[in-house]
C-alpha cells in the first residue's frame, strides 16, 4: 500500500467543550482536536466537519446499501418486520448517538463508527463468516471486523482520487478497536499490513467514541432480538417472566397499564428497556471516568480498561438475558438448520470459485490472474463477503442444479 499518514482536514471551529458535573472543562472528547487526518490529503469541507464527512461517506457507499439484504438473526425472506444487518446499523447509530449526546462526546464520529462497524459482515451473518472462517483456515482465516476495515480502505471503488472511503484516521481506530485493543502480530492479516503502513496504534484503548459505538451494539441485538424472538415464536412473553431484567420492566408495565396488546407491550418492553441501558451505561461511564482521573484522549488510550461500560448489578442482568437468547433464539434448532444450510452455500460458493475462475463475473475473473494462491483465496472471499443473502442464493442456483431451502 506504501501510503503515508496526511494531516488534512480541521476540526470544527469553535467547538462545544463537554463538562463534567462539577462543571470543569474536559479535553477527551474527539471534538476537542483535530483530526490527525486522511491516508489521502483532502482539501477541508466548510460545510462538514471531518466527522461528518466521514459518516456520510459511509451512508453513500455501496458496502451499506447491500446490509439492507444481508441477515441479522433471520434470513431475509422470513418475514417484512424481521431485523436485517441494516436496521440494526441503524438502531445501533440512533442509541450511539443518545449516549455520544449525554456523555458530550462528538456525536459525528459515534455514528461513522457505528454505521460501519458491520459494514464487512458476510451474508446470513455469523453463519457466512463461519463458513468464511472455515475456507479461509489456510490463508489467515476470516474476520468482519478486518473485511470492514477492507471496505473502507480499498474495495469501495468510487472516488477518482483514492480506493475506498478515505476515512479519518479516528474513525478506522474505531472501525478496528471498536471491541478494545488487538495485539499487532496476531491481528486478522489485512489489520496487520495496514497497520504497518498507517499505525492504527492497535495495542491501546480506542477513543470513548469507538466505545460507545460497541455498546451500543450491544443495547440494541438484546432489544431487538427479543423482539424478533418473540416475532418468530421462538419464545413466549412468560418466558421473559423468568428473566430479572426483563420480569422487572414487564411488572411496571403492568403496574402503569394493566393488559395490553402484545405488539404495544413489547414495544413498551423495548422502549424502556433501552431507556433504562443508556442511562445505566452514562452513570456508569461518568462514574469511570472520575474514577480514572481521565482528561485527556490519551489517558483514555492508557486506561487499561473500556470505560463505557454497564454498572456491575445491570451487566450480571444482561449476562443472563444474553445466555436465554443464545439458548432459545440464536441456537434454536430451527433457526441452526437454516444458518447450517447458508454456511453450505457459502462453501459452495467459495470452493466453486477457487476450482473454476471462469464462473466468477469477469469485472472479477481479470484480478485472478496471479499464481499467489493466498492472492487468490482473499479475492474470491472478499467477492462471497460482500454478496448479501438473496444475491449468495441466486448464485448458488446459477451454479447449481440444487440449492438448500432456507425456510
Amino acid at each position: 500500500m506504501g501510503r503515508q499518514i496526511v494531516m488534512s482536514d480541521t476540526a470544527r471551529t469553535q467547538p462545544v467543550l463537554p463538562k463534567s458535573q462539577e462543571g470543569e472543562r474536559l479535553g477527551f472528547a474527539a471534538h476537542q482536536a483535530p483530526s490527525r487526518g486522511r491516508l489521502f490529503a483532502e482539501q477541508g469541507c466548510s460545510m462538514r466537519s471531518p466527522f461528518q464527512r466521514d459518516r456520510d461517506r459511509v451512508i453513500h457507499s455501496t458496502a451499506f446499501r447491500r446490509l439492507t439484504h444481508k441477515t441479522q438473526v433471520f434470513i431475509y425472506h422470513e418475514g417484512d418486520h424481521y431485523r436485517t444487518r441494516l436496521t440494526h446499523t441503524l438502531e445501533v447509530a440512533q442509541i450511539a448517538r443518545s449516549i455520544a449526546r449525554m456523555l458530550n462526546l462528538d456525536e459525528d464520529l459515534t455514528e461513522a463508527i457505528s454505521l460501519a462497524h458491520d459494514l464487512g459482515h458476510s451474508p446470513f451473518g455469523h453463519a457466512g463468516e463461519r463458513a468464511l472462517n472455515q475456507v479461509m483456515a489456510d490463508f489467515g482465516g476470516f474476520d468482519h471486523n478486518a473485511q470492514s476495515l477492507k471496505h473502507v480502505t480499498l474495495l469501495e471503488h468510487k472516488y477518482a482520487q483514492f480506493d475506498g472511503l478515505n476515512l479519518s484516521y479516528e474513525c478506522l481506530e474505531g472501525i478496528v478497536k471498536h471491541n478494545g485493543p488487538l495485539q499487532a502480530s496476531s491481528s486478522a492479516p489485512y489489520i496487520e499490513i495496514f497497520n504497518q503502513q498507517y499505525d492504527l496504534d492497535l495495542e491501546r484503548y480506542p477513543l470513548l467514541e469507538a466505545q460507545v459505538a460497541t455498546i451500543a451494539d450491544d443495547i440494541a441485538y438484546c432489544n431487538h432480538d427479543i423482539d424478533d424472538g418473540l416475532r418468530a415464536g421462538l419464545i413466549k412473553v412468560d418466558d421473559l417472566e423468568q428473566i430479572t431484567l426483563t420480569k422487572r420492566q414487564l411488572a411496571a408495565i403492568a403496574d402503569s397499564y394493566g393488559v395490553l396488546p402484545q405488539g404495544r407491550g413489547l414495544y413498551e418492553l423495548n422502549r424502556r428497556l433501552i431507556t433504562l441501558m443508556i442511562a445505566d451505561v452514562v452513570q456508569q461511564t461518568q462514574n469511570l471516568l472520575q474514577t480514572h482521573n481521565i482528561k485527556t484522549q490519551d489517558d483514555i488510550r492508557n486506561a487499561g480498561d473500556l470505560l463505557v461500560q454497564f454498572s456491575p448489578i445491570i451487566e450480571k442482568e444482561l449476562k443472563e438475558l444474553r445466555a436465554f437468547l443464545f439458548t432459545r433464539v440464536y441456537r434454536n434448532e430451527w433457526v441452526m438448520k437454516v444458518m447450517g444450510a447458508a454456511q453450505d452455500i457459502v462453501i459452495d460458493l467459495f470452493e466453486t470459485y477457487q476450482k473454476s475462475n471462469e464462473t466468477m463475473p469477469e469485472d472479477w475473473q481479470a484480478l485472478l490472474q496471479t499464481e499467489d494462491e493466498q492472492a487468490k483465496a482473499w479475492h474470491i472471499c472478499d467477492f462471497v463477503a460482500g454478496m448479501t443473502d438473496r444475491f449468495a442464493v441466486q448464485e448458488h442456483r446459477r451454479l447449481f442444479d440444487v440449492t438448500p431451502d432456507l425456510r
